[in-house]
């Protein structure tokens, strides 16, 4: 199993910096952030410093989306970072949550996701795309290497993601949706004619890892996470207006602990104490994050390991982010490794 950090771009970028490359000495091989314009700093002016202070670190976004970019700009953005580090970079994208809503925009059909992955991976990688009606290609990209990761939970875009991506994106550690979800786009995949091992499996949730298993320190970390399960909450809303309460198309285990929900602040989006998310009960957090001694988090990546994951990626914007990290390099990673 590989790892990967996950941060937001808030100032001063060489924290930003500074954590990726203590991420990198512990083991990890992945670097992502947050891409929402107006929210944080622009993230792929700080992917280059991220990536020209690391040596071996795959960065990219969790996720870009194909409505706040020209898809052309952002194919000639990660073939410049690619040609200048050499081809380090995945670009995970989606429909776009807090991009698009922020300023006032709905998130983007999968249909246009769907044209959009084909077309940046193209121009990316030297091939002609139409965009716009317009054929175009990129002539100075030699031997150009975009890998496009969807970020997906339902139905329609597990299989688009199946169809197209070459990963699968995951914003949940539950070991139950997980198998359904990873189930969901190895069929589609094979139903489009493609080898459904081929596409990579990547689950990104918070993990904090704590001293012991006191009911005092797991209410700590579960206030420090709390706000993923409202993150999530944004797109399960989204499926529960699309497909009802209940459905077979959407697992009861996703989408009932919404029905708290009381709309959502962005302000506070991705952050431990957003009061937007008060409605996330304690069963959530435990389910969505990793929490506790890091035996605990042993115990659950080996399980989300043998469902067909194949990186976890920490979200680490809590309190205890530098330990967390430093407990994952010393104990977590070597145990689900054949080394750091």
């Amino acid at each position: 199993m590989d790892f990967g950090l996950v941060l937001q771009t808030d100032p001063p970028h060489s924290q930003v910096v500074g954590l990726m490359r203590r991420a990198e000495r512990n083991g990890f091989r992945y670097g992502w952030t947050f891409d929402s314009a107006v929210l944080w700093q622009e993230p792929f002016v700080i992917h280059s410093q991220i990536l020209e202070h690391t040596a071996k670190l795959h960065v990219g976004p969790m996720v870009t989306n194909p409505g706040t970019r020209a898809w052309e700009v952002t194919a000639s953005t990660f073939a410049t970072l690619n040609d200048m580090f050499g081809n380090r970079t995945i670009c995970g994208i989606g429909r776009g949550d807090s991009a698009m809503r922020v300023a006032g925009r709905k998130p983007n059909t999968l249909a246009r996701l769907g044209e959009a992955i084909d077309v940046i991976r193209d121009l990316a990688e030297g091939r002609e795309a139409v965009v716009d009606g317009t054929s175009l290609r990129i002539p100075w990209i030699r031997n150009g290497r975009l890998p496009v990761w969807m970020a997906a939970y339902g139905p329609r875009a597990l299989a688009l993601a199946g169809q197209k991506a070459d990963g699968f994106i995951l914003q949940l550690a539950d070991p139950y949706l997980t198998e359904w979800m990873v189930k969901s786009v190895r069929d589609a995949a094979r139903t489009a004619g493609r080898d459904p091992s081929e596409v990579t499996v990547c689950v990104a949730a918070p993990a904090y890892v704590t001293t012991d298993d006191s009911p005092d320190a797991l209410a700590h970390a579960r206030a420090q996470c709390r706000w993923f399960g409202g993150m999530v909450g944004n797109h399960v809303a989204d499926l529960v207006a699309r497909y009802g309460e209940h459905s077979d198309l959407v697992p009861d285990a996703l989408t009932s602990y919404v029905k708290q929900r009381q709309g959502y602040d962005y302000s506070h989006h991705g952050r431990a104490g957003n009061p937007s998310a008060d409605f996330v009960p304690d069963e959530i957090v435990d389910r969505f994050c990793l929490l506790g001694p890091a035996g605990a988090h042993i115990d659950r990546l080996k399980t989300l390991r043998d469902l067909g994951v194949d990186q976890f990626a920490v979200y680490a914007m809590h309190d205890a982010n530098e330990p967390t990290i430093d407990a994952y390099g010393s104990q977590v990673i070597p145990a689900l490794t054949d080394g750091p």
